[in-house]
């Protein structure tokens, strides 16, 4: 079979994209009033001003694990607030998360139509979103970061120093075992093709604020992201490499588990996250109970989920465990996954960002 040339992919400058969202329009006020949400959701969100204010006084973990949505629907500045005062203790989010965060922070703008651009071959082919979360993840490697870490220093500091091609190919020629071999090899491999020279790479970004990853750098909160290789728009990109991904969502991966290790009488906000958070939670604490029990020690436990999305939940309390399968709430895989991880999950039926506003609300 003849394999088609993906360095051939044409890109295009990102701000000749139509966007359909900016910062100036979607950035909401943390003293703001909150949107109202269903009154069905109400106890639910006093249950989780609750449980996180109980577990940052006993010094446990909080996780917010959220779709790309909650930052395209403004909840950054909430955020911010939220990690500067300790609510949040790790911030996780898929890839599309990541690609809006970035967009926001060095363009004020981010989101394009599917449906236009796929027509046209269009559809993702921006040359800076894939050239700068390529570079910020190679860079990050060298220092043993992974995807999250790396992209909210690049946006803190405006841009990255790299090595140079002849200290990169010395470095490998020196120590071929050395555990950062590949990601040198990875840095140089890129740099003759598509341009780019060691030094330092300024690149200004000037709606930080807007930026999750950024606040969680900079307030010293981990972040990780979660990608499907693939799944994002920086796959639509000649500099496109597989491997400088998964080394940086591997580390992020185990980066996650070691906030898991703390979630005794801990709490998990997933928020509008179906696949990306109930996935990669399951594995971490999964990983997590093994090593334990490897020490003699007990299993994670006291954890609380609050699991928030929009979709019917069927009228089920999953606090009562699993619907049966005529009910169509056992569908909802998400809460399926959650509700066995051995703690308590509630579902809350209700709209990402004004869970967020009033659970903020409620926290203040």
């Amino acid at each position: 079979m003849k394999h088609l040339d993906w360095t051939k992919l044409k890109v295009f400058p990102l701000e000749q994209r139509k966007s359909l969202t900016n910062v100036e329009k979607i950035l909401v006020d943390p003293e703001s009033d909150p949107k109202p949400c269903p009154d069905g959701a109400a106890p639910a969100i006093e249950d989780a001003v609750r449980c996180v204010r109980s577990a940052r006084e006993r010094g446990a973990g909080v996780i917010l694990m959220y779709g790309a949505h909650l930052l395209r629907n403004g909840a950054a500045l909430i955020l911010d607030r939220m990690m500067e005062r300790g609510w949040l203790t790790h911030v996780a989010t898929n890839g599309a998360g990541t690609i809006h965060d970035w967009e926001y922070a060095w363009l004020g703008r981010s989101t394009e139509s599917v449906e236009e651009n796929v027509a046209t071959g269009t559809f993702g082919a921006w040359d800076e979103t894939g050239r700068m979360l390529h570079l910020a993840m190679m860079a990050g490697a060298l220092r043993g970061e992974g995807y999250g870490a790396s992209m909210g220093r690049f946006i803190a500091e405006d841009g990255v120093g790299i090595p140079n091609a002849d200290e990169l190919a010395e470095a490998i020629a020196r120590d071929p075992r050395h555990p950062l071999t590949a990601a040198r090899a990875d840095l140089l491999q890129a740099m003759a093709p598509h341009g780019i020279a060691g030094g330092r790479i300024r690149v200004e970004h000037r709606w930080k604020q807007a930026s999750i990853m950024a606040s969680a750098f900079r307030r010293g909160v981990p972040a990780t992201a979660h990608p499907g290789v693939g799944y994002d728009i920086i796959a639509n990109h000649p500099m496109f490499n597989g491997a400088v991904i998964g080394r940086a969502a591997g580390l992020d991966f185990r980066l996650f588990g070691d906030s898991v290790e703390m979630l005794d009488d801990g709490v998990v906000l997933s928020v509008g996250s179906a696949i990306m958070a109930p996935q990669v939670f399951e594995k971490s604490l999964s990983c997590v109970n093994n090593l334990r029990l490897a020490e003699g020690r007990d299993v994670v436990k006291g954890l609380t989920i609050f699991v928030v999305d929009l979709q019917d939940s069927g009228n089920w309390d999953w606090t009562h465990g699993e619907p049966p399968k005529s009910n169509p709430a056992y569908y909802l895989r998400f809460c399926k996954s959650f509700s066995r991880m051995g703690g308590t999950m509630h579902y809350v039926q209700c709209d990402n960002l004004a869970f967020i506003q009033h659970l903020w609300r409620g926290l203040r």
